[in-house]
């Protein structure tokens, strides 16, 4: 492994290309662990826990400290590069997945929370994918390898319900073999990364420049609205998601509806991975970004114009294209607004302030469910509305930046 790679070109795309085919595979199969999980963390967690109202406290813990994680990975990978947190991050999923089953087989919810902490910990290295995609590229390669890379997702988004429905019966204790799938992907996902072929970053001589200090970099214009962008269009996805079938269930339907609603919303947020990039190279990053914003507000206006099935399935899918849209691009605009010094500063700085914006709306979001109405629709109505503030302020952000004189 080298010490230090040459600034690519197009032409030397090729080992940035080997890269992404394996951060596509670590997406799709270790990613996979993910829906697993949040497909049966709340059931499980309802079978264990002594009151119903904490059923889903294991997975807003797994994004608390996805987010607790996000800059001490950054810092592992930006010491001793990407291939250290890559396997730092499927050392926690196998230990999440080992404990999250001794709590099944101990009926110990305290002991599925621990599990689920560590869980959190896999998350955040699995947020630094993307980012590992862009280390070796070109500029104009840049943001389509940030795309195909979210493109995984959309083959881990098929394999995990699969895995869950094979597995989640298969024992007598429930959803335990579900959670040894967990500790069996991670162990043979982990191989993957002897592949990956991104160099450590150099250790910084006593008179290397050493970047802009975190404040710095969140002030500068360019990274705040990245960060801006990114951390509304996650939160936003996920407050709405998180309601979905709460209110589909509430509304008359049935639970395999919901299932249904949600799946189409995870298609849509994956599938179009695989032209954002190209969208992104021939428009413009802003102009993607702001589209996202736009799709993500008539994603709300669908959700508040009625509660038929359709309503859901349309709102749900618009929500997933502008997440894609909003998030990808926001992540190709941060990827090309900072140094190779400041790489591991910023990228774990982003995370950390989007996963803690994602931790609260997941909290809030069966908050403004269950008590803002005596009716589930009431409930989603008040969802649907809070996403109207959030969409202006990063709106106002984009416009802002559009409007700073160029030289600045």
């Amino acid at each position: 492994m080298t010490d230090l790679a040459p600034t690519p070109t197009s032409a030397e795309d090729q080992r940035a290309k080997r890269n992404v085919i394996i951060l596509v595979a670590a997406q799709a199969f270790l990613g996979s662990q993910m829906p697993m999980i949040f497909v049966l963390g709340g059931l499980a967690g309802q079978s264990l826990a002594s009151n119903p109202c904490f059923a889903t406290l294991p997975i807003s813990l797994i994004v608390l400290f996805s987010m607790l994680s996000a800059t001490p990975m950054s810092a592992v990978m930006q010491r001793f590069g990407r291939r250290a947190g890559f396997w730092l991050g499927t050392t926690c999923g196998a230990i999440g997945g080992s404990i999250g089953a001794l709590g099944l087989l101990n009926q110990s919810f305290a002991l599925f929370l621990v599990g689920s902490a560590f869980t959190g910990v896999y998350m955040s290295a699995q947020g630094f994918y993307r980012f590992a995609a862009t280390d070796t590229a070109s500029d104009a390669f840049r943001p389509k390898a940030i795309s195909f890379v979210m493109a995984g997702g959309l083959l881990s988004a098929v394999i995990g319900p699969q895995v869950v429905k094979a597995t989640s019966t298969a024992m007598v204790v429930p959803f335990l073999g579900t959670y040894l799938a967990v500790i069996a992907v991670n162990v043979i996902g982990s191989v993957l990364f002897l592949f990956l072929d991104i160099p450590r970053p150099p250790a910084p001589a006593a008179d290397a420049p050493k970047g802009r200090s975190r404040w710095e970099l969140l002030t500068t214009p360019r990274i705040a609205v990245a960060i801006i962008c990114a951390m509304v269009s996650y939160a936003l996805m996920n407050l709405v998601m998180t309601s979905t079938p709460l209110a589909v269930v509430g509304c008359g339907f049935e639970q395999d509806d919901a299932a249904d609603v949600v799946t189409g919303h995870v298609l849509a947020m994956f599938a179009p991975s695989f032209f954002t990039g190209h969208l992104i190279a021939r428009f413009g990053v802003e102009k993607i970004v702001a589209t996202g914003l736009m799709i993500l507000a008539a994603a709300g206006g669908v959700g508040l114009a009625g509660v038929d099935l359709g309503n859901f399935f349309v709102a749900l899918v618009l929500l997933g294209i502008g997440w894609n849209f909003g998030f990808i691009g926001a992540t190709a605009m941060l990827s090309g607004a900072h140094t190779p010094e400041e790489r591991g500063r910023v990228q774990g700085m982003n995370d950390m302030i989007v996963f803690g914006c994602v931790t609260l709306a997941s909290l809030a979001s069966g908050g403004l469910m269950n008590c803002s109405g005596g009716t589930p629709q009431d409930g989603w109505a008040a969802v649907n509305i809070a996403m109207a503030p959030f969409l202006v302020l990063a709106g106002g952000a984009l416009i802002w930046l559009a409007l700073r004189p160029k030289d600045a």
